[in-house]
């Protein structure tokens, strides 16, 4: 990847490999763009946090393995710009980083539909009628988990059919069970059949 930037014209002015050393170069640099994993040692998610608040007119660009909501989401309301997947070609770096300078976001088309989905989502939670409680809004990622947990899919069977990590399935299990007021699958589960 250096080499990809360098080649199209980038100056890398420093690397890291822990979280703290980020910050620190960001802050003695100040370079117009900062590449961090989010699973770097110290947390690559603070470290965007930090060099945005510290230095705002720099560009943070998420570079990891991970496709999960949880992390992209993290991200950005870190301040970051783009998130790209470490499985993209290096030589369509140097193309991202320029449209992040210019005023562009950096997502591959892959998470792009999630991000849309997560903004629809805020205005589109639906109530779920309960016989001996109030209602409880659930949003539509948790309607799917729900409705896939009577199906009684396992949380790896849920994630792989929403095409998501199991850390994610089992936040929105959690989040269903807290609005519902249940200690686990089955006391949810049985809720749904008294209403």
């Amino acid at each position: 990847m250096k080499a990809a930037l360098e080649r199209a014209g980038f100056q890398v002015v420093a690397e890291e490999s822990d979280a703290f050393g980020a910050v620190t170069a960001a802050e003695r640099e100040e370079p117009d763009v900062v590449l961090l994993d989010i699973h770097m040692p110290g947390n690559g998610i603070s470290a965007a946090a930090d060099i945005t608040h510290a230095l705002p007119d720099v560009a943070v660009v998420m570079l990891t393995v991970s496709r999960d909501d949880n992390d992209l989401f993290d991200a950005l309301r870190a301040g970051a710009l783009g998130y790209l997947l470490k499985d993209t070609d290096p030589d369509r770096l140097p193309y991202a980083l320029r449209g992040v300078l210019a005023g562009e976001a950096a997502l591959p088309r892959a998470l792009v539909a999630r991000v849309v989905d997560e903004f629809r989502e805020r205005g589109r939670r639906r109530r779920l009628p309960l016989a001996k409680q109030k209602g409880v809004e659930l949003t539509s990622r948790e309607w799917e988990v729900l409705e896939l947990m009577r199906e009684d899919l396992t949380t790896a069977e849920i994630a792989e059919r929403l095409f998501i990590s199991q850390v994610t399935v089992r936040s929105h299990i959690a989040a269903v069970l807290r609005k519902l007021r249940v200690p686990d699958r089955k006391a949810a589960l049985k809720l749904l059949e008294e209403r």
